[in-house]
């Protein structure tokens, strides 16, 4: 026997040691896969920042305005309602910067026509709807000084809480 063939016998041998026996039965289970998916929203803003108001010329008849924002990502079809609270100088029914001892008087509006009051719980909320998807939904907050104050020249400032219902 040449060596070829003693190699082919070899390799032959060694195929038919790997050779699959053969099952002659079966049995089957069902394997169950599950996952949760939870109701997940977050919440970042983007402060109003008035600039410069000025009450002996510009804005002693006209009001100052500015606009800010919300933005909301929630799991999709999760999300109702951002309420945004009264700020931390809220007195008297009004929503006030403070400073320099003075306080000037600002609003949150849900619409650029300065019509519905931003506020909190079902009757003041902006109501936004369930998420159609996980991306991110931008809401425009609009601010407004009103005209005339008499306040000293100062910074003025004020902080608002924004929560996601959902």
């Amino acid at each position: 026997m040449t060596r070829t063939a003693r190699i082919g016998l070899i390799l032959g041998g060694l195929v038919l040691g790997m050779a699959v026996p053969a099952f002659a039965q079966t049995a089957t289970a069902n394997l169950g896969i599950s996952a949760t998916v939870n109701k997940t929203c977050t919440i970042t803003t983007t402060a109003v920042a008035f600039g410069v108001y000025d009450p002996v010329v510009t804005h002693a008849s006209a009001p100052l305005t500015a606009t800010g924002s919300v933005v909301v990502t929630c799991t999709k079809g999760a999300g109702t309602r951002i309420d945004l609270d009264n700020g931390g100088n809220f007195a008297a029914g009004a929503r006030r910067m403070s400073g320099g001892g003075d306080f000037l008087t600002y609003e949150l509006y849900q619409d650029s026509g300065y019509a519905t009051v931003w506020g909190s719980g079902a009757g003041s909320g902006n109501t936004i709807g369930a998420a159609p998807s996980k991306a991110a939904r931008t809401v425009t907050v609009y601010g407004r000084v009103p005209a005339g104050q008499d306040v000293s020249a100062a910074s003025y400032a004020d902080t608002v809480v924004a929560t996601i219902n959902f």
